[in-house]
């Protein structure tokens, strides 16, 4: 695997040498790992097919291909001006670098978008904006189908702390929008998604979110099941439905930012439709 991640990185297809590094992990995933190990390599035959016929694709899928290779891209226009709430912001290693992800919400547009930042090994990347404040300010988005990834412009007035969490969905509207997101980018791990009245359940060795209704559940992924975060989460639901944003894909939902909901003044909680949004006030939770 490392030889041939090598190869990539000399052929200036970094996107390409992250998943082939990552194949050679997958025999020690634990049971069921030929199903998972072939999956990956025919993702991977995929991308090179589509790479070798770039030219024949349409440009959405094209931009997408290029990226997922490791191509890069200008950010391109228009610019994109909204009041956007900070989702979530956490760090992981990439390599020699560390890549920071942020994720926004625009109160307006309804748009979500996700900001990239970098910092040497052992140096935190520059930009940082703290979860739960709102920022007007414009945003650029990438190419690539999505067009999640963006760039952040510029910004007007300061950051305020005021804000309500995005309105969110069921269980089933978020693996529908995984699916349709699918349609356009078929080495998609997972998609961002609002969960709206959901409670942490245990489930076997595992957890999972069920709608309040009890209709539907998603299973947590094996990142979220090892973080401090789920108790996190436990902890504020209590047993009581709770707003939880994250990424919704194959491998379950990796939750990022709950919200809780305080009792109003007539005694009833979250689940009470005769609240008010002037009655109840939100916290924020960052789970990661």
């Amino acid at each position: 695997w490392e030889e041939t991640a090598a190869r990539m990185v000399d052929a200036q297809a970094p996107g390409l040498a992250s998943r082939v590094r990552e194949l050679g992990a997958v025999p020690a995933s634990g049971p069921g790992w030929p199903v998972r190990l072939l999956e990956e390599c025919a993702l991977l035959h995929l991308l090179d097919s589509a790479w070798l016929r770039i030219d024949r694709l349409p440009e959405p899928l094209a931009a997408t291909v290029r990226t997922r290779v490791g191509l890069t891209a200008p950010a391109e226009g228009p610019s994109v001006r909204d009041h956007w709430l900070v989702l979530a912001q956490y760090d992981a290693p990439d390599g020699k670098l560390v890549t920071r992800r942020i994720w926004l919400y625009g109160r307006d547009s309804g748009r979500m978008a996700f900001l990239l930042s970098f910092g040497a090994a052992g140096r935190s990347p520059a930009l940082a904006l703290p979860v739960g404040v709102t920022i007007d300010a414009e945003v650029t988005p990438y190419p690539g189908a999505g067009r999640l990834r963006a760039e952040l412009g510029r910004q007007f007035g300061v950051p305020s702390s005021a804000g309500s969490p995005p309105t969110g969905g069921t269980v089933a509207t978020a693996i529908g929008a995984y699916g349709d997101a699918l349609h356009n980018d078929p080495w998609l791990d997972s998609w961002p998604v609002t969960l709206r009245d959901v409670i942490p359940v245990p489930s076997g060795d595992g957890w999972q979110l069920v709608d309040a209704a009890g209709d539907a559940a998603l299973p947590l992924t094996p990142a979220a099941l090892s973080r401090p975060g789920l108790w996190k989460l436990v902890a504020l639901s209590g047993g009581s439905p709770v707003t939880v944003f994250g990424t919704c894909g194959h491998r379950g939902f990796d939750p990022f930012t709950a919200w809780s909901t305080d009792v109003g003044a007539d005694g009833t909680g979250t689940g009470g439709a005769e609240i008010s949004r002037t009655t109840t006030t939100s916290e924020t939770v960052p789970l990661i």
